[in-house]
């Protein structure tokens, strides 16, 4: 027994001082905040300006994230693969960096030049021209963002220093600013701004550190880029739609009270949703240096630490459903049983996607992005039209039966793929060898 417990306390203590669990601890240090933030800010929004204006501010940010798809154009997956691939080799990482900064320029520009057609030409957006062209500050945050750079060298400390920068601005901005009913046109405004500020740093340090110049930019190396990375972002469309279109459906379908309410129940769950989509950010780069080294540690490494991220997910859940009426109190004293009973269906989300968020690893890890971009397509649109359907019936519950019914059928399309090919051929390999 004595033998037993001394093994397992050197094993763990190895764990801990291991670089990849060192990394994951400043990694979630900087995203613990990130999720935090909402949880200071939207009550005192909501205090301020109402639940119906807290809609409108969530209908416009999911709308301005949805359009960040056309800004990384694939740079959030393709190019923190390249990055952690080529991580040695200075003069390819300089390379990838201003290819790809410089896309995503021309790529700006594109957009906010449409979105100021129609946002002066569509009656929709025109009701609420300044919340729209305030929060524009969002997308040109998102272009100078370096985060997929540092997730490809694996530098978290830089990533967590940016985060942090950015939420203490908006923080601070929501506070300062945000005191009155009609101050909800400037809540996106403020969210730009703290990434703007804190990208920017961040962009011109790696510059200057790097020695990376912009005067080796070449056009073909641009439309090189647009062209490979095209089938991922085509993907990237259908995977955002799925993340945003329920906000934007409840707001053409119903009403922006009806979407502060969403808002307010994805509010709590979108913390753990979006502790997910940051664990694979962290992980990802090393699955995909791993596969192309090592598929035997590459599995090993995966199943470890998305196991142990699993059973975290599963536990956080099934505390929030016991205290469900709790934590929609915290943010708002309306409607607290109702919003209580859609919550307890909603802590279902997570917990699928603390699975299908890892299987999505190994397909794009084992280079099956055109499966994957099928599955994601055609899965989002039977998603939306599920939606549309029992939005109409059931309202928000509706709303959250499809995305649970979706996410289980990814689950099990993804599992059948990597059952049948890539499991198997991984372990013939490791036998061969």
């Amino acid at each position: 027994m004595k033998v037993f417990l001394k093994n397992n306390f050197q094993k763990a203590i190895v764990l801990i001082l291991n670089k990849q669990t060192q990394n994951l601890l400043v990694y979630g240090l900087g995203q613990g905040f990130n999720l935090v933030t909402p949880l200071l800010v939207v009550p005192f929004i909501v205090s301020k300006c109402g639940v119906a204006n807290f809609g409108k501010v969530s209908i416009a940010m999911a709308i301005l994230f949805f359009l960040m798809v056309f800004i990384d154009f694939g740079s959030d997956i393709i190019g923190v693969k390249e990055v952690a691939i080529h991580r040695a080799n200075l003069k390819q990482l300089e390379k990838i960096f201003i290819t790809t900064f410089t896309t995503k320029l021309v790529l700006l520009i594109v957009v906010v030049s449409i979105c100021t057609l129609l946002f002066t030409t569509i009656p929709f957006f025109n009701s609420e021209k300044q919340l729209f062209f305030l929060g524009l500050t969002v997308l040109v945050g998102q272009f100078i963002n370096p985060t997929w750079y540092f997730q490809g060298i694996e530098n978290f400390k830089g990533i967590t220093t940016l985060t942090i920068i950015s939420k203490i601005i908006y923080l601070s901005g929501i506070f300062l600013f945000i005191h009155q009913n009609s101050d909800y046109i400037y809540i996106n405004f403020l969210w730009g701004i703290g990434t703007i500020i804190a990208n920017g740093i961040t962009f011109f340090s790696i510059m200057i550190r790097q020695g990376f110049s912009f005067k080796n930019t070449k056009k073909s190396d641009v439309l090189e880029l647009l062209k490979s990375n095209f089938s991922m972002f085509f993907s990237q469309i259908f995977v955002s739609l799925q993340m945003y279109a329920p906000i934007m459906l409840i707001g053409v379908f119903g009403n922006n009270f009806m979407a502060g309410q969403y808002k307010i129940i994805d509010q709590i769950i979108v913390v753990f949703k979006t502790y997910i989509y940051l664990f694979f950010n962290f992980v990802y780069p090393r699955v995909c240096y791993l596969i192309d080294t090592n598929k035997k540690e590459a599995l090993h490494f995966w199943k470890r630490y998305n196991g142990f991220n699993f059973l975290f997910i599963a536990f956080s859940m099934t505390i929030l459903f016991v205290f469900s009426s709790k934590a929609i109190y915290f943010f708002t004293k309306k409607n607290v049983l109702e919003s209580s009973d859609v919550l307890k269906i909603a802590v279902l989300i997570p917990v699928l996607l603390a699975i299908s968020i890892p299987l999505k690893q190994l397909l794009l890890g084992f280079n099956k992005q055109r499966f994957y971009i099928r599955t994601t397509m055609i899965m989002v649109v039977v998603n939306m039209v599920l939606m549309v359907v029992l939005l109409r019936f059931f309202n928000i519950k509706g709303v959250l039966s499809s995305l649970i019914l979706t996410e289980i059928s990814i689950i099990t399309i993804y599992s059948v793929l990597l059952k049948e090919n890539i499991i198997p051929f991984v372990a013939k390999k490791n036998k061969i060898k």
